[in-house]
C-alpha cells in the first residue's frame, strides 16, 4: 500500500479521535492502528515517519511513539508477524 494512502488512513483515524483531549486521541490512534492494521502497513508507517513522515497529522506522529503502539509491534513480531 502507498504511502499515500496509508497517510489518509491514519489521518481519518485521528479525525475521529479529534474529540479526545491530546492523550486520550494519541493512545485510540496507537490502540487502532496496533488492533487493525496488519504488521506490513504499521511497519510502512513507521518507515514513512522516519523519513519526514510528511503529511502526518501530529497526534499519528505522536501514537507511532505511544508505548500501546511499539508494544503491539513487538508483540506482533515475536509472533512471527512481519
Amino acid at each position: 500500500m502507498s504511502p499515500d494512502k496509508l497517510v489518509y488512513m491514519a489521518n481519518q483515524i485521528a479525525k475521529f479521535f479529534a474529540h479526545e483531549d491530546e492523550a486520550q486521541a494519541v493512545a485510540a490512534i496507537a490502540d487502532h492502528l496496533t488492533a487493525f492494521w496488519e504488521p506490513r502497513m504499521r511497519a510502512a508507517i513507521l518507515k514513512h515517519a522516519a523519513s519526514g513522515g510528511h503529511g502526518l497529522d501530529p497526534r499519528v506522529r505522536q501514537a507511532l511513539q505511544h508505548a500501546a503502539f511499539r508494544g503491539g509491534r513487538a508483540n506482533a513480531e515475536r509472533h512471527g508477524s512481519p
